[in-house]
């Protein structure tokens, strides 16, 4: 419970975290050695002080006591307080009310004890003054005011310690902040780096820092690179496979379309499916690959959008528009593919569309409503599945698919560090499609 409790007030960043590392067993070793040593230092060297004047006040007291005359022991009192370094006045007039203290004073309760319980006869004692220390003893001549250097009974200046042990605290403090700030800024690097590419951007990035940050860097480096090549490999393994498998459908498709129609018809059917399917097949795979990032804007591409479709004559409206118009790094062509593949889904399954944009300061947000059927909660995330075709929420005889729509928007989003996210139109009624990706 309190470790829950305490998590919620823990800094979230690495450099925050870092810091409290750094900074609380220094604040912790500091508060320790003020409070119990430097504290219980000054005190018995305050007490063992103060009991060597008392010795001096009672010999003072003593004198006077034995005095048969004020003016002997005025005389007396001479005689001894000048080698003492004492300043005496008897009879003493007026005397204070009560002890008095300055703020702060870290010794002085000490003091005031401890001249009480070596002089009883002490009726006040007055450490107001910031280097003087005036008491009243009280005698069979009256009372008797003495005054000293407050040097005498604590030692000087207690606080300069305090103020030192702070000084070099928060000077080592700083130094080993920026000493671990360079250290931390390697892995900080690698973040980003990480980040980026899980957005579909390639950020430069050299691994630097201490041995284990360095290999981190370097698998980072080489997990990324076999991703590329692998990508690479795949797109070219199926731009081969394209063009070997076009070849001979289209050879096949002519060859059938010099027989009788009433009984090519079919075949010719059956080959436009094959290549349909091979298109679909390829656009999946393909996906984004040779689609380049470039800088564009969000408004563009949903104008563009809703231009193709009025052209087609496709009933696309453009819904709610809202955030800055900025622009973004993209991949535009790979953004316009999700949209025109979620667009006629809308129309395959619904009477029309509805297109919105909503911009924030972490995401872009593409939406998509349509009138149609919908889709089930339980089977969305079947439904952006390669090759998944949902007959039951969806009508199939408005038209034909493979089962990759949504799942070459899904790669998509994902290329761009966001996701496709399916729920239930509020306005229309059918299937909502947010096409969300990281700004």
């Amino acid at each position: 419970m309190f470790w829950s409790w305490l998590k919620n007030y823990m800094p979230r960043g690495l450099y925050g975290r870092a810091a409290l590392i750094l900074i609380l067993p220094v604040l912790t070793l500091q508060l320790l050695v003020s409070v119990v040593f430097i504290q219980r230092h000054f005190e018995g060297v305050t007490q063992a002080m103060t009991s060597s004047v008392n010795i001096e006040l009672r010999f003072l007291r003593d004198r006077v006591n034995e005095a048969d005359t004020l003016d002997t022991a005025r005389t007396a009192l001479a005689a001894i307080a000048t080698p003492l370094e004492l300043s005496t006045t008897l009879p003493a007039a007026p005397v204070l009310d009560a002890d008095a203290t300055r703020f702060a004073d870290l010794t002085g309760a000490m003091v005031i004890e401890t001249l009480r319980k070596g002089v009883p006869e002490i009726t006040r004692v007055s450490l107001a003054q910031r280097r003087i220390v005036q008491l009243w003893i009280d005698t069979n001549k009256g009372p008797l005011e003495v005054k000293f250097t407050r040097g005498r009974v604590s030692a000087s200046n207690p606080h300069q310690l305090l103020v030192i042990m702070a000084v070099m605290g928060a000077i080592m403090t700083t130094i080993a902040y920026f000493f671990l700030r360079n250290q931390l800024r390697p892995i900080k690097r690698m973040s980003v780096a990480a980040a980026e590419y899980g957005k579909g951007r390639i950020k430069q990035f050299t691994p630097s820092g201490a041995v284990e940050v360095r290999a981190a860097g370097m698998a980072f480096l080489d997990m990324r690179n076999r991703i590329e090549r692998q990508t690479q490999s795949r797109t070219m393994m199926l731009s081969g496979v394209s063009h070997d498998l076009r070849t001979p459908l289209t050879r096949l498709r002519l060859g059938l379309s010099m027989l009788d129609d009433a009984d090519a018809a079919p075949l010719i059917r059956d080959v436009d499916d094959m290549q349909d399917l091979l298109d679909a097949f390829l656009d999946f795979a393909r996906n984004d690959a040779l689609d380049a990032l470039a800088e564009c804007r969000p408004h563009d591409i949903l104008d563009g959008v809703l231009a193709d479709a009025a052209r087609s004559d496709h009933p696309v409206s453009k819904g709610v528009v809202s955030g800055p118009d900025q622009s973004f790094v993209l991949r535009p062509m790979a953004v316009r593919r999700a949209l025109d593949n979620l667009i006629g889904n809308a129309l395959r399954y619904g009477g029309r569309a509805v297109v919105g944009l909503e911009i924030t300061d972490r995401t872009l947000r593409f939406t998509v409503e349509d009138d149609g059927p919908g889709i089930s909660a339980d089977s969305r995330e079947a439904a952006m599945s390669p090759f998944v075709r949902l007959d039951p929420a969806r009508n199939q005889d408005k038209g034909t698919g493979v089962g990759l729509g949504l799942a070459i928007v899904a790669d998509i989003a994902r290329n761009h560090g966001g996701l496709l996210r399916l729920g239930d139109s509020e306005t229309l009624g059918g299937l909502k499609a947010e096409l969300v990706l990281a700004r």
